[in-house]
């Protein structure tokens, strides 16, 4: 009988794996898998994939390991896969992804009866995994699910073709064969700021603190350099931060909150990703062009840092929250260089106390809600649960400290050289004050974002304070 007469639920169902029931790249996945693990790697790279395609997916497949149960299924076409499996059947895993980490979905899901996937010598995509399917099933003697272009091979092999979360190509296949569809969830302008963390470009504006200080406010070329330090500072923070989400991939999915990030959810692809990542890198280069040469060298070791901090700082315990609490001063070093203003030492002791107690809170925080049993690191951190009181009260001696650095400058002879009644900035020691141990107390009662910055900038009550602290430098200085 021709296979194309028979009832679809008769013929074996062929599922692909990257793009149709993930919504995920593995091959992508497990490059940066392995490049956390060694980033020296990274060399290895070209000489895997000049041995073929096949080689390289299979020595990362060596070098990763894979949990299958936080992979971005797709929901809705998992469920009918289920379906027709209870049913009866035959539902089979056809990929071009490694064979052990085909085999690890396999065993995590239980549906699938066979499977097909990349192994030594043959990179199981398109025309070749249409010559393999047919092998086992003949021509038209199964049905297939795939998602783009190199799917559609099979799809011409295939008795009938379901399109799941279709490209372009595909999309065009399925209009006009008329065939089963599953979309996936649209994607809008929340999900590209989302990728961006657009809410984290709120600590940028650290820049605009030394011309304000300065009373260089009003200078229209200065506080436009300003500007342009922003831009350069955000643009920079948003294709790191594209990047630390691709690393941390395995570890976002595990979080309550963060499994929900463009990149972990599978909303955006990886490839699109590192696209945007170079774009923004592009963009704060270009921007630099426009500020004096010292400024490009503080954004090269900003994204240098920042890179590190990704790759390695992060995990290794109190050089973490050190680097954070630099990186927050680098911004206010660029925001001086941008605007030529003279580095103020009064400043720079401030901001790097000062943010290394926000610094503790973040890690006081997640220290909180790990979960993690004793005398066990926290997942991609260097410290255990145990630390919580020792980071705590090193938390708040940092804020302590820099209240008192603020209150030594307030009654140094800059201010009286700044301000003809330093007496009206005195209340700026207590709304500091005020200000960092609302957010420890806060932190201890569990009630604290997991970034403080972000926290400080959108509670009412440190804005009133903040604006209040604000009104006194601009009232002093015009005395």
């Amino acid at each position: 009988m021709d296979a194309r007469l028979q009832e679809s639920r008769d013929l074996p169902l062929a599922v692909d794996l990257d793009g149709t029931l993930i919504a995920t790249d593995l091959l992508w996945e497990t490059i940066f898998l392995a490049l956390k693990t060694n980033p020296l790697i990274v060399f290895l790279l070209p000489i895997w994939a000049l041995a073929g395609k096949a080689r390289l997916k299979l020595e990362l497949a060596r070098r990763v390991t894979l949990d299958a149960s936080r992979l971005p299924y797709r929901q809705e076409f998992l469920d009918y896969l289920r379906a027709e499996r209870a049913s009866g059947r035959m539902i089979v895993l056809a990929t071009a992804a490694a064979e052990p980490l085909a085999q690890a979905v396999a065993a995590h899901l239980g549906i699938f009866s066979k499977v097909f996937a990349t192994r030594e010598g043959i990179n199981l995509a398109s025309k070749a995994k249409a010559s393999a399917l047919v092998d086992e099933y003949g021509e038209y003697g199964f049905d297939y699910a795939g998602n783009d272009r190199a799917d559609l091979a099979i799809f011409d092999c295939a008795r009938n073709a379901v399109v799941v979360a279709p490209d372009r190509a595909a999309s065009r296949f399925q209009r006009a064969h008329d065939t089963m569809r599953f979309d996936a969830p649209r994607t809008n302008f929340k999900t590209y700021l989302k990728m961006l963390r657009v809410h984290q470009w709120l600590k940028n504006l650290l820049v605009f603190a030394p011309p304000v200080l300065a009373h260089d406010f009003l200078i229209a070329e200065t506080m436009f350099s300003a500007t342009l330090a922003f831009i350069a500072f955000s643009a920079s923070a948003s294709a790191i931060y594209i990047i630390n989400d691709i690393i941390d991939l395995p570890l976002d999915r595990v979080h309550p909150r963060k499994r929900l990030r463009p990149f972990a959810s599978g909303a955006l692809s990886i490839p699109f990703g590192l696209a945007c990542s170079a774009a923004l890198l592009a963009i704060a280069a270009t921007v630099c062009f426009f500020l004096p040469p010292m400024f490009a060298a503080i954004i090269a070791i900003y994204i240098v840092t920042t890179t590190a901090y990704t790759f390695a700082i992060k995990r290794m315990l109190l050089l973490d929250v050190i680097c954070l609490a630099g990186l927050y001063t680098l911004r206010l070093l660029g925001g001086k260089l941008a605007a030529n203003i003279p580095l103020s030492f009064w400043l720079m002791a401030f901001a790097l106390f000062f943010f290394l107690s926000l610094a503790f809170v973040k890690r006081y925080v997640e220290l909180q809600s790990s979960g993690a049993p004793e005398q066990t690191r926290i997942a991609g951190r260097g410290y255990r649960p145990e630390d919580i009181g020792i980071v705590g009260q090193s938390g708040v001696s940092s804020g302590f400290t820099a209240v008192l650095v603020l209150a030594l400058y307030i009654n140094s002879d800059v201010v009286g050289n700044l301000y003809s009644e330093p007496w009206l900035i005195w209340p700026l020691v207590p709304i500091v004050l005020y200000i960092n141990m609302r957010v420890w107390v806060l932190a201890h009662r569990r009630e604290m974002n997991d970034d403080p910055v972000v926290f400080i900038a959108s509670d009412w009550r440190s804005q009133i304070f903040i604006a209040l602290g604000a009104a006194l430098l601009i009232v002093a200085g015009m005395v």
